[in-house]
């Protein structure tokens, strides 16, 4: 017996299909998020989901170097780094039904194969994964009450893993009706220099295997180093069967956060909402405008060291980089990230930090480039250079201000070291026992209680916050009155007080760390507000000339 097409949703729901072609890494993920934006700026209720064609359940236990840095959804769910732009740009909190891998399909699928769900049939890629997938899709339209859902595909037409995904869209053209559905490909137009022109050939290639596969677009962006003519784009449209409105130029931008503003321009939203039998009111993207106006007319500028192992991989902190931009904007300047490689990072050499304006010691796991991470945090601390600690940034400062609390050497993480004989960092009971690695760490939205007049309770303006956490250690309650000795201020805690969500430091000009992610929640308009004040303190660091002072030796120094 073959199993039936998922059904259609009751309130009629339109799907945009966002595809790539020529090469990855266009900006597919930006440009669907600023669909969504220019949707929304309508006034349109938007969701969006990202279909990814790799095996894994998800991104959690993949390196930063295969594929960039993992975003953590209020849910726990960890998913691709897409999924942070359409939150950011689309100023939405989205669900794990917003990122679908094949091997949550597979998985599912195998799952209904064993229970028997499909009684007796040979299960095959069509239909039973291509309903899998499908089902998937109507699901992010049902759940989020979307008038609109944006649906990237991830990878190229072409690509052998994407076969199933981009069947799938295909189908749901006949399942929804066309005026129900729209496509749009994303492709590179290069320029050739010894031709000195650019060249359609590639993008002409890429539409043919998409009309191969059985989808025409409706619309196609043309990525470029610097907008297109007329005649390049008429070409397009006639080689492409699409109309001439319909080629749309998107050169490179000086910010991504104008990909809107310049699709808006285009015509692609009228284009978009006559083809979907929308109504075509004008989009309100003066925030947009705003925001775009004062990140270019910034001339001042802070200067901000990112101490991490994946320095020569951006992707791998890109929302510790967005959520620095975000802060930037709202003081009116500009942010300089210099980046420290925190494995080659001598500790006793302080010339990488010397005219910094602050210092960033973002997330991640395993040993490499910890005690770099540690040596920041002391240098932050001794030449009063204001630190932002997130995540293992904070569990790196608590070592650090151990060593010197104790004055001994010997205290680490058992992360890292597992009989060291002072784990100020250390695993739940909880935690001891866990085998598998995907999905079981605190993961998602906690609560955290601030204390009243602290410099976190003064940044967020409330005395309960929710925030993001992705970790699986925490810190050691055994030496909180050590470390409060030393002028630790544990400023926020889970409600019950077990965990130590963020420690400050007294007397220093801003000196926070948080167990936390709060880069997650950061939006363009909206700067997190300890990211925020983390950037004030540099923006009255960059107006001193002070040259700082040189730390002492990591153990038995003064009290800051």
């Amino acid at each position: 017996m073959r199993p039936s097409a998922p059904a259609v949703p009751l309130v009629t729901t339109k799907f945009v299909f966002v595809t790539g072609g020529v090469v990855s890494g266009l900006g597919k993920g930006i440009t669907a998020a600023s669909l969504g934006t220019i949707l929304t700026a309508r006034g349109l209720r938007v969701s969006l989901l990202k279909l990814d064609p790799y095996i894994n359940i998800d991104p959690g236990t993949m390196s930063p170097y295969q594929h960039g840095e993992v975003f953590v959804l209020d849910d726990g769910a960890e998913t691709d780094l897409d999924l942070g732009h359409y939150e950011r740009f689309v100023d939405c909190s989205l669900t794990r039904a917003s990122n679908v891998t094949t091997g949550k399909i597979y998985s599912e699928v195998i799952a209904k194969e064993r229970r028997g769900d499909y009684l007796g049939a040979t299960v095959q890629v069509i239909p039973h994964i291509t309903n899998e997938i499908k089902e998937r899709i109507l699901r992010v339209a049902e759940t989020g009450d979307a008038e609109v859902v944006v649906v990237e595909v991830g990878g190229t037409a072409g690509d052998i893993e994407s076969l199933p995904f981009l069947e799938a869209i295909r189908q749901l053209k006949n399942d929804l009706g066309r005026r129900n559905t729209f496509y749009l490909h994303l492709t590179l137009v290069p320029f050739v220099s010894g031709s000195e022109e650019y060249k359609s050939k590639p993008t002409q290639h890429s539409v043919q295997t998409l009309r191969g596969i059985g989808i025409q677009p409706d619309a196609i962006v043309c990525r470029s180093r610097e907008r297109l003519g007329t005649g390049l784009r008429d070409k397009i449209a006639l080689f492409a069967d699409v109309e001439p409105q319909a080629v749309i130029s998107l050169p490179d931008a000086p910010t991504i956060y104008q990909v809107p503003l310049v699709l808006e321009a285009s015509g692609l939203g009228p284009y978009l909402l006559e083809h979907l039998d929308l109504p075509s009111g004008a989009a309100d993207l003066g925030a947009w405008e705003r925001l775009v106006a004062r990140t270019l007319a910034a001339t001042d500028t802070v200067r901000v060291g990112i101490v991490g192992k994946y320095v020569e991989l951006p992707d791998a902190y890109l929302s510790v980089t967005e959520a620095l931009r975000h802060a930037a904007v709202a003081h009116d300047v500009r942010c300089e990230l210099r980046w420290i490689n925190a494995e080659t990072l001598d500790p006793a050499d302080t010339e990488p930090f010397r005219d910094l304006h602050g210092i960033v010691v973002p997330g991640g796991f395993g040993h490499r480039g910890i005690e770099g991470k540690i040596a920041a945090s002391r240098f932050a601390r001794h030449t009063q250079v204001p630190y932002l600690g997130l995540c293992l940034g904070m569990q790196c400062a608590s070592i650090d201000l151990a060593r010197e609390a104790l004055g001994t050497a010997d205290c680490n993480s058992t992360e890292f070291s597992a009989f060291t004989e002072h784990p100020v960092i250390d695993l739940l009971p909880e935690q001891r026992d866990v085998t598998d690695l995907g999905g079981t760490m605190r993961l998602g939205l906690y609560p955290c209680k601030l204390i009243p007049g602290t410099r976190a309770a003064r940044a967020y303006g409330a005395e309960l916050v929710y925030e993001r956490h992705r970790h699986r250690f925490e810190f050691n309650n055994r030496y909180r009155e050590r470390l409060a000795q030393l002028g630790v201020v544990f400023s926020g805690t889970s409600p019950d007080d077990r965990l130590v969500e963020i420690i400050e430091l007294q007397g220093h000009p801003f000196f926070v760390a948080s167990q936390f992610h709060p880069e997650f929640r950061s939006r363009p308009q909206r700067p997190h507000p300890l990211v925020r004040d983390f950037m004030e303190a540099c923006v009255a660091r960059a107006g001193l000339a002070i040259e700082p002072e040189l730390p002492g030796e990591a153990v038995a120094s003064a009290r800051p």
